[in-house]
């Protein structure tokens, strides 16, 4: 470490000591989690009533301060974005969901959240004490300026990259403690094994997409599965601009398509708000930092920046969609299983893009374990369930029966279209409805 920062040098137990009663307490989001912090603030449980974390999309498999304290009498967690263990706890009723927009976020930062302590994780600094942000922008800028203490958490094993113009860099001077110590590997994720119908939706995508296209695609495996496809077409120079940059991306790279040559803002770079996936990708990051334009969620997610970039393609997955073409992304029922998080704002950019188009990729129905199958695509959204994107924004809807264009349709004809590429042992009572609810 740099001398000149060296009286802000704190171990962990330390460091969570400058979290008081009734403090609200800034976590991040994603796989810019500060894993040693939270262990330290766990560790002061019976110290503290009343305090307040916010998180989101955690990869972790374990939040210390949520786990040791079952009744919630000394921390309370509030999530932006259910990830795997959160879900698990909020079924438990032991944490809070917020819904919001993630391009909003730093405003709602700004204009109307209390912020105490901000935990940032960063990567090593280089020799004039500059860090990266590893795998997380997020919106830690607007976070920054508001909290009463920032704490840096230098995690020895994130990529160090800053942004080719300091997109993705803060210095230590903006910490008010810096905490070091020995972190675990990083998260990673990976995809299960595409099914017929997954391959066969990514192929009715993949053939609407021209060379040339600059992409956002979701985390999961039919977006991945598109970019292996892509990656074996001959659809050449593609771009990224997306909010979790993962092996999607890789893969298109390995292939020689991602050049990023077309694309009209940052040519030649991989824009991305968030990292998450292989160590071989984060690898990727580490090794290339010229190819990536790693920035704030406010500059990622702004849909007036993807306008400037034609034939943008934004590419999401879903759980329910209605005959209206309204969508259900994140919850069962009023059991909520994650978030809207950007899906709203790539697919506001691609509405706007010259050649743009917005796709919710969604098998056409499931099987439940009973082995009775149910549609995904149903007369209506359920009463409860989280309207995550509005019938006016939804473009393009995909299931391995087709896709439905729904753009500049009146409802009579969306639910046509919609029921086109339903499973056909619902169509008749889909068209049963339509025909007495649409005419």
């Amino acid at each position: 470490m740099l001398e000149k920062y060296r009286n802000k040098i704190m171990t962990p137990a330390e460091a969570a000591k400058v979290v008081k009663n009734g403090d609200w307490v800034d976590f991040g989001f994603g796989n810019g989690f500060p894993e040693l912090f939270d262990e330290a603030l766990a560790a002061r449980r019976d110290e503290l009533t009343d305090v307040k974390i916010r998180g989101g999309l955690v990869y972790r498999p374990l939040i210390h301060t949520v786990d040791c304290d079952p009744e919630m009498k000394h921390f309370h967690y509030y999530s932006w974005h259910l990830g795997a263990y959160e879900r698990k706890m909020f079924t438990q009723k032991r944490l809070s969901f917020v819904p919001m927009l993630l391009r909003l976020l730093p405003e709602m930062y700004r204009e109307y959240l209390k912020v105490d302590v901000a935990v940032i994780p960063v990567s090593k600094p280089d020799e004039n004490g500059y860090c990266g942000l590893g795998l997380a922008s997020y919106g830690w800028r607007a976070i920054m300026k508001k909290a009463r203490t920032v704490v840096f958490e230098i995690n020895e094993h994130m990529p160090t990259l800053q942004g080719v113009d300091g997109s993705h860099r803060v210095s230590l001077d903006e910490a008010d403690v810096i905490m070091e110590g020995e972190h675990g590997p990083l998260c990673t994720s990976g995809y299960r094994t595409p099914s017929e119908a997954d391959l066969q939706i990514a192929r009715n995508v993949v053939a609407e997409i021209p060379s040339g296209a600059t992409l956002s695609l979701g985390v999961g495996t039919i977006p991945f599965t598109i970019a292996q496809l892509l990656a074996q077409s001959d659809k050449e120079d593609l771009g990224c601009h997306t909010g979790t940059i993962s092996d999607a991306f890789l893969a298109l790279y390995k292939a020689g398509k991602l050049t990023n040559a077309r694309k009209e803002v940052q040519t030649g770079r991989s824009t991305w708000n968030l990292a998450s996936g292989s160590e071989e990708l984060y690898d990727w990051l580490q090794e290339h930092p010229d190819l990536f334009y790693p920035a704030d969620v406010e500059y990622v997610h702004n849909p007036r920046v993807m306008e400037k970039i034609s034939n943008y393609i934004s590419i999401n997955g879903g759980v329910q969609l209605d005959l209206m073409g309204q969508e259900n992304a994140e919850s069962v029922g009023t059991r909520q299983l994650s978030g809207v998080g950007g899906q709203l704002d790539f697919l506001e950019g691609a509405f706007l893009s010259r050649g743009g188009a917005g796709y919710i990729c969604i098998e056409s129905s499931r099987v439940d374990k009973k082995g009775v199958r149910h549609s995904n695509i149903l007369p209506a959204i359920p009463a409860g369930s989280a309207i995550s994107g509005p019938r006016a924004l939804i473009q393009n809807v995909a299931t391995e029966y087709g896709v439905a264009h729904l753009t500049g349709l009146s409802l009579k004809e969306r639910a046509k279209a919609m029921i086109a590429v339903a499973h056909p042992d619902f169509r008749a009572e889909l068209t049963e409805y339509a025909e007495k609810t649409f005419g």
